[in-house]
């Protein structure tokens, strides 16, 4: 009886002490997921007014540029052979050179390019040379689409092509001889009606041969600041 006694006290003392074990473990494992500033362990820091984990920096501008008559036909023949979509081409691809350079996405689309309709863009410029038909004649021009659903926007972008390529290329403007077609081109129908549109003669392929083709640099250049100008200048100064 006395060792049966001896055994009840022992069970009940084990048990005991396995109830203190597990009451201990339960307050530590408490006490582990609480932080010392007394917030629960698994609350959320409150937003920070402003903070975001979407980027907000703007991408890049978009531009396109159309090298005229490329993928449809030559343009202008001259009699030796010169065609217009050569002088195009070969300048169109300087100029998104240029422009890529300075960080800007830019598309290089041809005369009939499927994408131009609703293209929607930062600007949209359209790359032609005039004939070898008219000896004597040289200079260049720029036009945009008449009845234009942005015309300030699309008459800062002409102003700037006039600007800056006569500065870089040294021509004359020729504005005289600004068409009708030059103002109902067909992309300006074309493209989405929010992007300014601008369509450049960049000069005649007689007696501004020599710029149009050994020259094309300068061409390029005046070209590209002339976008560069419109997308970056301040509307408001």
């Amino acid at each position: 009886m006395v060792r049966r006694g001896v055994l009840e006290t022992a069970q009940k003392v084990l048990l005991a002490t396995m109830v203190v074990i597990a009451l201990a473990i339960v307050y530590l494992s408490w006490r582990a997921f609480q932080p010392s500033d007394g917030t629960t362990a698994f609350s959320l820091p409150s937003p920070v007014p402003g903070d975001s984990l979407v980027p907000t920096s703007k991408p890049a501008p978009k531009v396109g540029i159309v090298a005229g008559h490329y993928g449809f036909d030559s343009g202008a023949v001259c009699p030796d052979g010169l065609q217009e979509v050569e002088i195009t081409l070969a300048v169109a691809q300087k100029v998104v050179a240029l422009l890529e350079r300075k960080g800007y996405r830019v598309e290089l689309l041809g005369e009939f390019d499927n994408a131009i309709l609703g293209y929607q863009a930062d600007a949209f410029v359209s790359l032609h040379a005039d004939s070898c038909d008219v000896p004597g004649a040289s200079g260049f021009k720029v036009a945009r689409v008449t009845n234009s659903a942005v015309p300030e926007e699309e008459d800062r972008l002409v102003g700037c092509l006039w600007n800056e390529y006569e500065k870089w290329t040294g021509l004359a403007r020729h504005e005289n001889s600004i068409t009708p077609d030059m103002r109902q081109y067909h992309a300006f129908r074309k493209i989405a009606p929010e992007t300014p549109g601008a369509i450049i003669e960049m000069g005649f392929m007689l007696d501004d041969r020599n710029i149009l083709l050994y020259e094309q640099d300068r061409v390029a250049r005046g070209i590209a600041s002339g976008i560069i100008c419109f997308l970056e200048s301040n509307p408001g100064e």
